[in-house]
């Protein structure tokens, strides 16, 4: 993400089922903390102009139903930051278009891309129309905030979890998480989760300590630059999706790489990325590699 010196914005995506405010109030939460506009965003679907014929009288009627219904959506999610942040500087944006593709292109000059989860069966969340998640998180241009409803149940002391795995996502991840713990004074535990491998606990010594090495390395040079910060780090033995998801269960949010070490080329998302997003009952945080 970044700071008042970059004015990209924080831009969030509206659901438009009532109620469902969680991830408007993190966005605007963290727009206000960053001191960052906030840019709502309202997807209407395909877009009836601009196909060179003439548009029948029902696609208009219905083109211009979908306006009203999102510039309600957009008006009264902007009546809800401004009760919450009067001082936030909000923008508004009714976009003709599929809500991933939107979104997407919304991440090119975004801070941050704040969706929400509605904790979708697998097959739902992978495939169907309801969700635009995982498309987003799998070719975004910024990290991709998905925030859960209903808010879940931290704890004190406040703190965030991160994903290492030595790649160039999960550094990436890591400055993220050293960010969001700073701004909100929160302690950090940065996780490095190894699978059981197939050789006895005695002939593991080597292999554990350079993991250790490499996240030592991989923390150090943030620690240096978020000395507030209290930085816990650890290898840990297990499935990295199980292992991070108990570990942020009552954390503030979960930072991971958009792609990790053991993907495949041309998979469009990581498993650990994946898996979290279905599991995991804080806000997820996926960070592409810069770039």
């Amino acid at each position: 993400m970044n700071g008042p010196a970059d004015r990209r914005p924080i831009v969030v995506g509206l659901d438009p089922a009532p109620g469902r405010r969680m991830v408007l109030a993190w966005a605007a939460d963290e727009a206000a903390r960053r001191r960052l506009p906030l840019r709502l965003v309202h997807a209407e679907g395909v877009p009836t102009r601009g196909y060179g014929r003439e548009v029948p009288p029902s696609w208009e009627e219905w083109n211009e139903t979908l306006h009203k219904a999102g510039r309600q959506v957009l008006e009264e999610a902007a009546d809800f930051v401004a009760a919450r942040h009067p001082r936030l500087e909000v923008e508004v944006l009714l976009a003709e278009g599929g809500p991933v593709w939107v979104l997407r292109e919304q991440s090119r000059d975004a801070a941050a891309v704040v969706l929400g989860s509605r904790h979708l069966k697998r097959r739902q969340e992978a495939f169907g129309t309801r969700s635009v998640a995982l498309p987003v998180m799998a070719r975004t241009r910024c990290p991709v905030v998905v925030v859960p409803e209903p808010e879940h149940v931290t704890q004190e002391p406040a703190y965030f979890v991160v994903g290492v795995d030595g790649s160039e996502h999960s550094a990436a991840a890591v400055d993220v998480a050293f960010e969001e713990a700073a701004l909100r004074g929160a302690e950090l535990r940065a996780l490095l989760v190894r699978e059981p491998g197939p050789f006895p606990v005695h002939e593991e010594y080597e292999p554990h300590q350079e993991w250790r090495r490499l996240l030592s390395e991989t923390v150090a040079g943030r620690r240096a630059r978020f000395p507030e910060v209290d930085l816990r780090h650890e290898v840990v033995l297990g499935h990295p999706v199980e292992v991070l998801t108990e570990a942020s269960a009552h954390a503030l949010g979960l930072v991971v790489g958009t792609r990790g070490r053991g993907g495949f080329t041309g998979m469009l998302l990581g498993s650990v990325s994946q898996g979290v997003l279905h599991h995991a009952v804080c806000p997820v945080i996926a960070v592409p590699a810069p770039g």
